[in-house]
């Protein structure tokens, strides 16, 4: 089946033209219906025209909100050439595996960054592109708004297989020190907008401004075109500061905003926060990390039964569960022991609780979750083998570990690939320990999530040294910093004699992890 999304948005403009669609709130920009598409459509022609990015090349974008959202789903769905949306705040090397990955022949870079970037990226023959002006010109470096010069505003008019070609690639948190490469058709995009439309919450309407902190690139994109279909507004922010995040709320009269539940706790505290008018709120969505029932109980007293929380995954572009308003409330019994939940699974997912050998588990027994529906990938790119080991007949094998209870709510209670969620971010325990295992000083390290009242889970680290060898834990902190991204650095290490391991000399990861948790109930949302 082909797809024209070039028609698609032009209908919505029809009904939608002068309203405001998108807000960037720090660089103050604005579009209504009808400019958004026709800038998305000179953007297109511009990128096809000039750059030479059609179908079969791709182009990497390193941006923050504001300028990643002009280049976002309105414009790639247009489009037939392929985006890669990383995060800004991945480490420099990540970001240059990444590109080696994927190839792009463009990339779309902060103007900060292009002298970071500029010599790796000529190097692969990348062509940058600036978003903002440059201090000065440089060879193979283009001004976006210069290219945009003369170029025509007319509909692409692109189809599009809507199942077959792929226009984004995503890279999940590395299980195995690297990440692996989600490949998303646009009739995965576009199921994202229909899986929202079928939850009881009317979540989306006409009046809808939605403000997004976290990175669009990530899972923030889910929001986009529910928004746009609607008639709402997207308003982008790229600091994560909450000062600033209040008076946006204020002075733009959000209606819905997305906030991991680091960020809401420290909303609790932050001084100022009553002095601006935040009551119109609708909706709140968290996720992406554990959350306190205590700290959630408080955060309802503030802000009313505004809150509904998604679990989500790379893998299924969509909520996986929701935990809805009304689900935030005391149950018929007065109790409110579900707000430990992951929420009730999501309309048109398909999801099994399996055993290792791949039989469903009754309801209340633990066993994997695996996952189907409309907008799961089919694969990764280029890894046949990550492809066979956690897909089967469309199913997608989470890797979490939880079980599902009579009423249909999904309990998270530990993860099989010993990833960390700490403040919103995937961490995954063995990349984290091969950077520390490089430290000449290091024989071996195991590194685990421990409670942190904050962020959920905060990186641990135990390290055993080499006989004769040493080395401080601020070393070996510095040593982490110049190989990972600043949110998989261990916010704490330890120096041990010993690490458990297993029979065929494995380090115990889950004998370590237990010694932190075990006088606290670890739940994981």
């Amino acid at each position: 089946m082909k797809v024209n999304f070039t028609r698609m948005m032009r209908q919505v403009v029809r009904t939608y033209g002068p309203k405001e669609a998108l807000v960037n709130f720090e660089r103050n920009r604005r579009y209504s219906f009808e400019e958004l598409h026709q800038l998305t459509n000179r953007i297109v022609n511009m990128m096809r025209g000039k750059l030479g990015l059609t179908r079969g090349t791709s182009y990497l974008c390193l941006l923050e909100n504001d300028n990643l959202s002009l280049l976002h789903a309105w414009t790639l769905l247009k489009g037939d050439a392929a985006a890669v949306l990383t995060n800004l705040h991945d480490a420099y090397d990540e970001h240059l595996w990444q590109a080696d990955w994927i190839g792009p022949k463009v990339a779309f870079l902060e103007t900060a960054l292009v002298d970071r970037y500029y010599q790796a990226f000529r190097d692969r023959g990348i062509l940058i592109v600036a978003m903002d002006p440059l201090p000065e010109p440089r060879d193979g470096v283009d001004y976006f708004w210069d290219l945009l010069e003369g170029v025509s505003d007319a509909d692409p008019d692109v189809e599009n297989d809507a199942h077959e070609d792929i226009l984004l690639y995503r890279f999940t948190g590395g299980t195995t020190g690297r990440g692996k490469c989600a490949q998303y058709s646009p009739d995965i995009w576009l199921g994202t907008s229909d899986s929202f439309y079928a939850e009881e919450d009317a979540l989306f309407r006409e009046t809808t401004r939605s403000l997004q902190l976290a990175p669009l690139s990530h899972g923030a994109a889910i929001g986009v075109l529910p928004v746009f279909f609607r008639g709402g507004t997207l308003i982008t922010m790229n600091v994560p500061d909450l000062g600033a995040w209040c008076r946006a709320v204020e002075a733009e009269r959000v209606t819905l905003a997305t906030l991991v539940p680091t960020m809401l706790y420290r909303l609790l505290e932050l001084g100022g926060a009553d002095d601006h008018d935040l009551s119109t709120l609708e909706t709140i969505f968290y996720g992406a990390a554990p959350i306190s029932p205590s700290k959630l109980e408080q955060l309802q007293a503030r802000f009313g039964n505004v809150f509904v929380q998604v679990y989500g995954a790379t893998e299924c572009f969509q909520p996986v569960a929701l935990l809805a308003k009304r689900d935030h409330l005391p149950d018929a019994n007065g109790s409110l022991a579900h707000l430990a939940s992951a929420g009730r699974v999501a309309r048109g997912v398909e999801m099994r609780v399996v055993d290792d050998d791949g039989n469903d588990m009754p309801d209340g027994s633990v066993g994997e979750v695996w996952v189907r529906a409309r907008t799961t990938i089919t694969g990764y790119y280029r890894n046949p083998e990550g492809t066979a080991q956690e897909f089967e007949n469309g199913f997608w094998k989470s890797g979490d570990l939880g079980y599902r209870d009579a009423r249909g709510f999904l309990y998270i209670v530990d993860r099989k690939k010993d990833m960390i969620i700490t403040g919103g971010f995937n961490v995954y325990a063995i990349e984290v320990e091969g950077a520390l295992n490089t430290h000449p000083a290091v024989l071996m390290s195991a590194v685990v999530g421990i409670p942190h009242p904050d962020w959920g889970e905060a990186v641990h680290a135990e390290i055993m040294l080499k006989e004769g060898s040493a080395a401080s834990e601020g070393e070996l902190l510095d040593h982490a910093r110049q190989k990972l991204g600043k949110h998989k650095v261990p916010k704490s290490i330890k120096l041990v004699g010993e690490l458990p391991l297993s029979a065929a000399h494995k380090v115990l990861r889950r004998v370590v992890r237990d010694k932190y948790w075990s006088k606290t109930e670890r739940h994981v949302g």
